[in-house]
């Protein structure tokens, strides 16, 4: 069965060979087993349901949370000729009992289902009365109560375990921590499950962290970099994201809004959009993305921050699912910190809830601090270490983020923290940054009046550093664990047991020395070699953008993104190998047969057309 399943790659994907991981998985599928998979974002985890469903007799079943998700899917499979359907509330009730009665004849092999549908009575009667071949559980972090994306309606998957004992069921995540897939397992009641874990690293991804200056402006400096290309701008409130897309609007991007209180047609046609068109920049909330299969979304950026190192892999994972280089830039600043923690302590969450929730947002703020590589400290926090040539895990750079490219300057600051600590004991632990700040630069101010604040001993005695490198010292004693902004009591900063031995002058510190943000320290790459394509001379261009607007035309005749027809890597390994015969266009990588009935021609009449009039090389 496992030939059938690499002669579907190459027939239906158009693939050569399997990605790492992706032929162990499918083997255990295919011999009935039960499976954990975590893999990157972009790194083929629908192929490990999708295959098996081609090649297991009967209909495989995927659990998807969101509606958007499953239509894009569906669209993209039945560009490969698979029969492929979803079920949900978008989908008229004729339409509903069509795909029904299709179930009941075998003619579907991927029936894709939200898990609210999926645990209706009905439901799980009517797929008791088919030949159900596998459930395909995507999204599978989101069954965790302790992760960043829990769906309580993943709870009750556990009961497939009960009604279909025989039948595998493969769990699927791009991010989940060693403890989040434990709790998958075990609310999943897998039995005795294959585990794949993919590493977490995403070489292609530059990460960049700045301190939030003038956010606005600091934005508009790095989109300067991007303009044309396709990304998402991230921030945590419905009216800041309405204020940025209009801010990006006026500076010449095509930028559109994505929010939970848009109107649905609206949210539609601006997600349509970004799918279908090049270069158009979502700014949105966290409910944009889950799932978006666009693969040349160049740059992912945060305004704010989110809650937690998963959250933020997760968004950012978004970005170059293509393989090809991209950007995930962040903004943050205490106030950000201050927010999130008035959020997780207002929630209704238990005291544990809380307290997990606190310890992920201070690794997400240790990490925005840290002064060695960025890429090792998101790989140490997942547990994958990478180690140098001398076996030091500390050591390792990835030559790929801001931290490799431009190493922040350090100095001891053991001086300047224990006057920090001081003035924040001798002001009573009750203020927040502001005023802490003020004390110590000396400055008269109502409030410092109002608590006689003057007459302190700490009064002062930091007017020689600015307010700038004080602020910066407080949020990276923050991120030591020295110090806690009490989301309780408005940010007010508080000591921790481990600033004592840095009172006492037990423990030094070192720190990173701020500097004023520059501008980009590289040279912008064209956007066809950004975007992945290797186009070298006016020839090339020529041809690569004759095939573009041939995949453009054919897209909006099918109604579906450009990148379902075929992928930029498609279209540049027709540049390179220009086939002269449909047959020859079997060979580029990712042209299987249905493609190539549906489209080949098409593309075919682009190559002639250009082979006749391309000048000639003398021999």
């Amino acid at each position: 069965m496992l030939d059938k399943a690499r002669q579907a790659l190459r027939s239906v994907y158009g693939y050569d060979e399997f990605r790492p991981g992706q032929e162990t998985i499918i083997r255990a599928v295919l011999e009935g087993r039960d499976a954990l998979v975590l893999m990157p974002t972009g790194g083929g985890k629908s192929l490990c349901y999708q295959i098996p469903g081609l090649v297991l007799p009967g209909v495989s079943v995927v659990v998807s949370p969101l509606i958007a998700l499953m239509q894009d899917q569906v669209a993209a499979l039945k560009q490969l000729g698979i029969q492929a359907a979803f079920l949900n509330s978008t989908v008229p009730w004729r339409a509903q009992l069509e795909i029904k009665a299709a179930l009941a004849r075998a003619d579907l092999d991927l029936l894709y289902l939200a898990p609210e549908r999926l645990l209706q009575e009905d439901t799980l009667r009517l797929l008791q009365t088919v030949d159900t071949a596998l459930f395909a559980i995507d999204e599978a972090h989101c069954v965790s109560e302790w992760g960043h994306d829990f769906r309580q309606d993943y709870l009750g998957l556990g009961v497939l375990a009960d009604r279909f004992p025989e039948v595998p069921r493969l769990a699927l995540t791009a991010t989940a921590d060693p403890r989040t897939r434990t709790e998958i397992a075990s609310r999943l009641r897998l039995r005795n499950p294959v585990r794949h874990v993919a590493g977490f690293d995403r070489p292609n991804i530059r990460y960049s962290v700045r301190i939030k200056r003038s956010a606005n402006e600091q934005l508009l400096r790095f989109l300067g970099e991007h303009r044309g290309e396709a990304g998402i701008v991230y921030c945590q409130s419905r009216r800041k994201v309405e204020t940025v897309a209009e801010l990006l609007r006026q500076n010449g991007h095509d930028a559109l809004p994505y929010h939970a209180g848009m109107e649905a047609a609206s949210r539609a046609e601006h997600q349509a959009r970004f799918l279908r068109e090049d270069g158009v920049t979502i700014v949105a909330t966290i409910a944009f993305g889950m799932g978006i299969d666009k693969p040349d979304v160049r740059f992912v950026a945060h305004m704010d921050m989110p809650k937690s190192l998963e959250a933020y892999y997760q968004e950012t994972g978004r970005a170059g699912r293509d393989g090809a280089p991209a950007e995930a830039w962040m903004v943050y600043g205490l106030q950000d910190v201050v927010r999130l923690r008035q959020m997780v302590e207002e929630s209704e969450a238990d005291d544990e809830r809380k307290r997990i929730e606190r310890t992920k947002l201070d690794a997400l703020l240790g990490w925005c601090e840290v002064t060695t590589c960025r890429r090792a400290a998101l790989l140490r926090y997942f547990g994958e270490s990478r180690d140098d040539a001398n076996g030091t895990a500390a050591a390792w750079q990835c030559g790929n983020c801001d931290i490799c490219i431009t190493p922040p300057k350090t100095r001891d600051g053991t001086v300047e923290a224990q006057k920090l600590l001081s003035c924040i004991v001798r002001t009573g632990q009750r203020f927040g940054a502001g005023h802490v700040i003020d004390v110590l630069l000396g400055k008269d101010t109502a409030k410092v009046r109002q608590h006689r604040h003057q007459g302190l001993s700490t009064f002062g005695i930091g007017a020689d550093t600015t307010e700038t490198a004080w602020r910066s010292l407080l949020r990276q004693l923050v991120a030591g664990g020295q110090v806690r902004a009490d989301a309780e009591r408005y940010g007010a900063l508080k000591l921790t047991a481990t600033a004592r031995p840095l009172l006492r002058g037990e423990a030094p510190v070192t720190l990173r020395e701020e500097t004023r943000e520059q501008g980009a320290n590289r040279k912008k790459t064209p956007r066809k070699a950004a975007a992945g394509v290797a186009i070298n001379g006016p020839d090339e261009e020529r041809l690569w953008d004759a095939l573009r607007e041939c995949r453009l035309r054919l897209a909006q005749e099918a109604n579906v993104p450009p990148y379902v027809v075929f992928h930029d890597a498609t279209l540049k390994e027709f540049v390179r190998l220009r086939p002269s015969t449909l047959n020859a266009m079997l060979d580029v990588h990712g042209v299987g047969q249905a493609k190539l009935e549906r489209y080949g021609a098409a593309f075919l009449t682009v190559l002639q057309a250009h082979a006749a009039t391309a000048p000639q090389t003398a021999a």
